[in-house]
C-alpha cells in the first residue's frame, strides 16, 4: 500500500556509496631548508619528465623522482639574488626561474646550463610564471604581466598586460592547446582575478569588457595607455590575494580560484559566460589549488585558519564539493603543491622547511580481472 515504488525504496534505503580512502601519511618527506614562508612565493614545481624544482634561498635544486638523485641547478648568491619562483614548461626538460630583483632566467635542466638571462625582466620580484608552449609568461610585484616567446632573439616582452592593481601573485594557463587558443588566469594581491586572451579582448570589443562595471577607470586605461589589453573577464567576488588557480582539465573553461586569509572561499567560474558556478568556505587561508588528472577531484591546501584544523590538504569532490580526505602534517602553511606527471602523488612544501610526498590520486586496481577464474580458459586462448 506504500505511495513509493519498489525501486524506489530499495534506491532509499540502500547505503550510501562511501568516498574513497586516501593515505592520511606522506610515504616521503624531504627536508628543505631555506624554503621561504612567503603566500606570494612560487617555488615548487613538477616537471613533465618526473623532476621536482625546488627553490631554496638563492639556489634551485632539482630531485628526479625515480632516481632520488638531488642536483643543484644555479647559485644566485654571488649576483646578491633570491629565487621567487620556478616553472617548468608544459613539455620537456627547460626551467623557468625568477628573482626578487625582477630577473628571468632560463635553464636547460638536462645539462644544467642557463640558456638565457633577461636581466630586467620586470622591475621588482617575479612571483608568478606561467607557460605555453613557447610562450613564458611572468608576474611581478610591479603589477605587470608580460609574455615572451622564448625563441625570440630580443629581451623585451612581445605584449604587457595591466589588469591589476597590486602584487600579480598567480598565473596559470588553460590546456595546452597554444598561446593562441588558451586563456590566462592571474591573481592579485588586490583580490582579484583576471581571465585574458592572448588574441585581443574580443568580448571587449562587443561591449563588455569586464564582469563588473566597477572596473572601468583607471586599471583598464592604464592597461591600454601600454599597449595591452583589457582582461575578457574581472571577477571581484573574493576579499583576499588570490593566488591559487587551477583550470579543470575535464571541463572546458572550468575555472577555481582560492582567496587568502580574509576570503578562505574556492569559488569556481564558467570562463566562457562569466558567471560564478559555486563558491565553497573551507573556513582558512586557500594557498594552493590542482585537479586531479585521473578524478574529477580538487585538491587544496591551506594556511591560517579560524577553527582548530589549520595547515591541512584537502581533497575535495566535484561538483557535489564533498571532502573526500583531509591530510595534515605540517606544521606551517601549506604555500606550495605539485602534482605528479602521472597524476598519482602530490608534493606540498611549506615554511617548516619540509616537502611531504601524498599518494592522493592511486591507481585504481582492476577488480574484474581479479574476479576471472584462472581455469576460464575460453579467455585466455587468443
Amino acid at each position: 500500500m506504500s505511495p513509493v515504488r519498489n525501486e524506489s525504496r530499495q534506491l532509499l534505503e540502500s547505503p550510501r556509496r562511501q568516498l574513497r580512502s586516501v593515505c592520511k601519511t606522506p610515504y616521503r618527506v624531504l627536508d628543505a631548508p631555506e624554503l621561504a614562508d612567503d603566500f606570494y612565493l612560487n617555488l615548487v614545481d613538477w616537471s613533465s619528465t618526473n623532476v621536482l624544482g625546488v627553490g631554496l634561498g638563492a639556489c634551485v635544486y632539482l630531485w628526479t623522482a625515480h632516481t632520488a638523485q638531488v642536483s643543484k641547478l644555479c647559485d644566485l648568491s654571488s649576483g646578491n639574488d633570491t629565487v621567487s619562483s620556478v616553472s617548468w614548461v608544459q613539455k620537456g626538460t627547460t626551467l623557468a626561474v625568477g628573482t626578487l630583483s625582477g630577473r628571468l632566467r632560463i635553464y636547460d635542466a638536462n645539462t644544467l646550463q642557463l640558456q638565457r638571462t633577461y636581466q630586467q625582466a620586470h622591475t621588482q620580484r617575479i612571483g608568478a610564471l606561467s607557460w605555453n608552449a613557447h610562450v613564458l609568461t611572468s608576474g611581478s610585484r610591479d603589477r605587470m604581466i608580460h609574455h615572451r616567446d622564448v625563441r625570440d632573439p630580443t629581451t623585451k616582452p612581445f605584449k604587457r598586460f595591466q589588469g591589476h592593481r597590486q602584487e600579480v601573485c598567480g598565473l596559470r594557463w588553460s590546456g595546452e592547446g597554444g598561446p593562441q587558443t588558451a586563456m590566462l588566469a592571474s591573481g592579485g594581491n588586490d583580490n582579484k582575478v583576471c581571465i585574458w586572451d592572448l588574441r585581443g579582448s574580443r568580448r571587449a570589443q562587443s561591449g563588455t569588457p569586464v564582469r563588473s562595471s566597477s572596473v572601468g577607470g583607471s586599471a583598464t586605461s592604464s592597461a591600454a595607455e601600454d599597449g595591452g589589453d583589457v582582461p575578457l573577464w574581472k571577477f571581484h567576488e573574493h576579499t583576499a590575494a588570490v593566488k591559487a588557480l587551477a583550470w579543470d582539465p575535464h571541463v572546458s573553461g572550468i575555472l577555481a580560484t582560492g582567496g587568502g586569509t580574509a576570503d578562505k572561499h574556492i569559488r569556481f567560474w564558467n570562463t566562457l559566460n562569466g558567471n560564478m558556478l559555486n563558491e565553497l568556505d573551507t573556513g582558512s587561508q586557500v594557498c594552493n589549488l590542482t585537479w586531479s588528472l585521473t578524478s574529477h577531484e580538487l585538491v587544496s591546501t591551506h594556511g591560517f585558519s579560524s577553527t582548530v584544523a589549520q595547515n591541512q590538504i584537502c581533497i575535495w569532490k566535484y561538483p557535489s564539493l564533498d571532502m573526500v580526505a583531509s591530510l595534515t602534517g605540517h606544521t606551517h602553511r601549506v604555500l606550495y603543491l605539485a602534482m605528479s606527471p602521472d597524476g598519482e602523488t602530490i608534493v606540498t612544501g611549506a615554511g617548516d622547511e619540509t616537502l611531504r610526498f601524498w599518494n592522493a590520486f592511486p591507481k585504481r586496481e582492476n577488480h574484474e580481472s581479479k574476479r576471472e577464474s584462472r581455469l576460464d580458459y575460453g579467455r585466455l586462448i587468443r
